[in-house]
């Protein structure tokens, strides 16, 4: 890819908080499931050639970033409330990686609030969905998606930014949970990877 970094968390931040959206310019955008997994696959192969990264490690940041882009298709059907689909590109600069994820959707909270009515916030939204045992797919037996992204992050030692709503979650070793500088409806994720 020949943008920087701080260019798709731009772009990213751009299109899913723009009032007035545009459809993703070129290969940034995934309208669908297929779509995002044939992105995720070229993903893989970037990892192993261009940052050199050992296959288990692939197979595991791979993961994530599916399991992130996954959840904004199956917690939106038929209710994104604009521009379905995700925003999903990387960069890789001397074997360090950042990969940005981010979609137009409801969000984590209001996503959750209909298995957990109880949930008042979005920083208690980030919290729930990283740690318990929840989907908002009720009754279908999941919910282990993000726990799964967490412990991979922290078992990799690399660095997660997600943003749902007006919060955000930055978890590496540890797990903090803070005021994010924009408010986004859907979410937004930027994993970092580096040597």
């Amino acid at each position: 890819m020949d943008k920087g970094a701080s260019d798709i968390k731009n772009l990213a931040m751009k299109w899913c908080t723009d009032k007035n959206p545009n459809i993703a310019p070129g290969n940034y955008y995934c309208v669908t499931r297929d779509d995002f997994a044939g992105r995720v696959d070229n993903l893989s192969a970037d990892l192993k050639s261009n940052a050199k990264m050992n296959e288990g490690n692939v197979y595991m940041i791979a993961a994530m970033a599916g399991e992130i882009g996954n959840n904004s298709f199956d917690h939106n059907i038929g209710s994104w409330p604009d521009v379905p689909g995700v925003f999903f590109d990387w960069q890789i600069t001397n074997g360090t990686a950042q990969i940005v994820l981010a979609d137009r959707g409801q969000g984590l909270m209001a996503t959750l609030k209909k298995v957990k009515p109880k949930i008042l916030n979005h920083q208690e939204a980030l919290k729930t969905a990283f740690f318990e045992r929840i989907s908002g797919r009720a009754p279908e037996n999941r919910g282990n998606g993000l726990k799964f992204v967490r412990e991979g992050v922290k078992a990799m030692k690399i660095h997660l930014t997600f943003i749902s709503g007006d919060s955000q979650a930055e978890m590496n070793q540890n797990f903090e949970i803070k005021s994010a500088d924009k408010v986004i409806r859907g979410c937004l994720a930027i994993i970092e990877v580096k040597k």
